[in-house]
């Protein structure tokens, strides 16, 4: 049980890693667009603002378990199988996009909008405004925004496991609900709240030294 456990929880965390990585690589470019494009911002465009919000809401509406089996197609056409940790990340990384990109947005509405309009007196570029300014003001924001994103998808990815995706949520799931077995059922319940725990903590404590600086 000991190794079914260990090779489940590294299989958890790969997916997660993964799929972070993603969300921000995705997610974070919407939500400066989201930001920068709203009226009387520096970049600003109505329909652009209005296409990425509707298209956001829409896909944050949709329950992930539906997202999970609606996107097969796409998964099995990126990664070549629908099944398995590797497929798991492609339906966990659209689902921490949308989420991710409005964590961004409150962020860095949360920017003293007098900072901005100092760095545009001084002749900065919008660029400069976005990497020098509003990105760096809200490190601190983004950071628990951060944190927030892995918890969620540490609980989307048990749900993957449900339907053949590995994981603490695989075992939970065939070993632990399946054949009744209340040790392995906990266990896993135990592991993912210990890993929940010790994500907080860390986002917590960067983002505390963050806010220092």
């Amino acid at each position: 049980m000991q190794e079914l456990l260990v090779k489940a929880t590294l299989e958890t965390i790969y997916m997660v890693a993964a799929s972070t990585f993603f969300a921000v690589v995705g997610g974070l470019p919407l939500g400066i667009l989201l930001v920068v494009t709203e009226p009387n911002h520096i970049l600003e465009n109505s329909v652009v603002h209005k296409i990425l919000s509707v298209i956001i809401n829409i896909t944050r509406s949709i329950p992930f378990i539906i997202l999970l089996v609606t996107i097969i197609p796409f998964t099995k056409l990126l990664v070549g199988t629908f099944i398995g940790t590797t497929a798991a990340i492609v339906p966990l990384s659209v689902a921490a996009m949308p989420f991710f990109a409005r964590i961004v947005e409150s962020s860095l509405k949360e920017v003293d909008y007098g900072v901005i309009e100092a760095a545009l007196a001084m002749g900065s570029s919008p660029g400069q405004i976005i990497f020098k300014v509003l990105l760096p003001e809200a490190r601190a924001s983004l950071t628990l925004g951060i944190t927030i994103t892995i918890i969620n998808l540490i609980g989307y990815s048990a749900m993957a496991g449900a339907i053949g995706g590995g994981g603490l949520g695989d075992v939970a799931i065939r070993y632990g609900y399946h054949r009744r077995d209340t040790v392995v059922l906990t266990a896993t319940v135990i592991i993912l709240v210990g890993l929940v725990q010790l994500i907080q903590f860390t986002g917590d404590l960067i983002a505390r030294k963050l806010n220092k600086k």
